[in-house]
């Protein structure tokens, strides 16, 4: 039998929400590690590092601008609204408004925000609070790291549906549900390297045999967990099967003298 062939535009779609989710869980682990690094100052343990070192790496990890390696000028474009919906733009007004609201709770001002978020066109903002202007994935990202930062994920759900409905559904159809799962997962397992500073001390060639070990004893490990999983699942489908099956007793009825 010939194998179906692939749907391009399904691998797009799928490939598209796999870069969104990933674009998402890099800027969750950037705000946590700005956590890391202000919960080191408050606790005292800055007096081993050199003098002023944590407070200027904070001053470059604390900027919105910094929210993710892959921040570009191309990036951060932000369209101007051409709405087809009135309920889009009913969306839109909204979520300005509350954009407006929050910024204001937050003691800032439209230029203040335009360049904590490096935006070279400050009267963007205005325009996107008047909901006449478009938010980027990555700008609604880094709004999260400026105004969201202990509750993020919320924030950057309900936003990108309003400005996005399109990478919404992506996100959605992708089960952007299991987020918060998927970074705690990560970030796990990125511990596990964190802990070993001898690591950071092998050589080029070393660390890449050490990666590749690594890799394929976690696919074997993995390979080797789902079958258990799978096997599992298999065995209480059958038993729920036969308890199903199972006709119940009754009470015996009374005897007929």
């Amino acid at each position: 039998m010939a194998e179906k062939p692939v749907d391009n535009a399904t691998s797009n779609t799928q490939q598209r929400a796999r870069a969104l989710r990933d674009m998402l869980l890099d800027a969750l682990h950037a705000m946590s590690s700005m956590d890391e690094v202000a919960e080191l100052q408050q606790t005292g343990s800055t007096e081993k590092a050199p003098d002023g070192v944590l407070d200027r790496i904070a001053s470059l990890t604390g900027s919105a601008l910094r929210l993710g390696a892959r921040a570009t000028d191309t990036s951060l474009r932000v369209g101007r609204a051409l709405i087809n919906s009135q309920d889009q733009l009913r969306a839109m007004l909204t979520a300005g408004q509350s954009l407006k609201d929050i910024r204001e709770v937050a003691g800032l001002t439209l230029s203040e925000m335009s360049e904590a978020l490096n935006l070279k066109d400050k009267t963007l903002l205005e325009a996107i609070e008047n909901g006449t202007a478009t938010l980027s994935f990555e700008l609604i990202l880094r709004l999260a790291s400026l105004v969201a930062r202990n509750d993020p994920i919320p924030f950057i759900l309900r936003t990108t549906r309003n400005y996005n409905p399109e990478v919404w559904q992506l996100l959605n159809d992708w089960g952007v549900g299991r987020i918060p799962l998927q970074f705690e997962r990560e970030r796990e397992f990125i511990n596990i390297f964190r802990r070993h500073d001898d690591a950071r001390t092998l050589s080029d060639e070393g660390f890449r045999k050490v990666l590749d070990f690594t890799r394929q004893s976690f696919e074997m490990s993995l390979h080797f967990i789902e079958q258990q999983e799978q096997e599992l699942a298999e065995q209480k489908a059958r038993l729920s099967s036969n308890t199903d099956a199972t006709p119940a007793h009754g009470k015996a009825g009374k005897s007929v003298r």
